[in-house]
């Protein structure tokens, strides 16, 4: 079992059949809308055998560039 936390996904749970393998060490979730696409990256922490929580990764600072340069 996973549970998702933070950012769109949260509070979703996924059940996970074994047959699927081990669960991705990161998930992306791209939301596509009238402006432009959203990206969200959720990190796997394990707790048990079998067991999971996704936590959403903190946005990326990028500098801005300055143009006068």
């Amino acid at each position: 079992m996973l549970l998702f936390v933070g950012g769109p996904l949260d509070g979703r749970v996924e059940i996970r059949a074994a047959r699927h393998g081990e669960p991705l060490p990161t998930v992306t979730h791209v939301h596509l809308h009238d402006g432009p696409k959203v990206v969200h990256r959720y990190d796997l922490e394990p707790l048990t055998d079998g067991v999971g929580v996704y936590n959403l990764r903190p946005p990326v600072r990028r500098p801005v560039r300055d143009e006068a340069d």
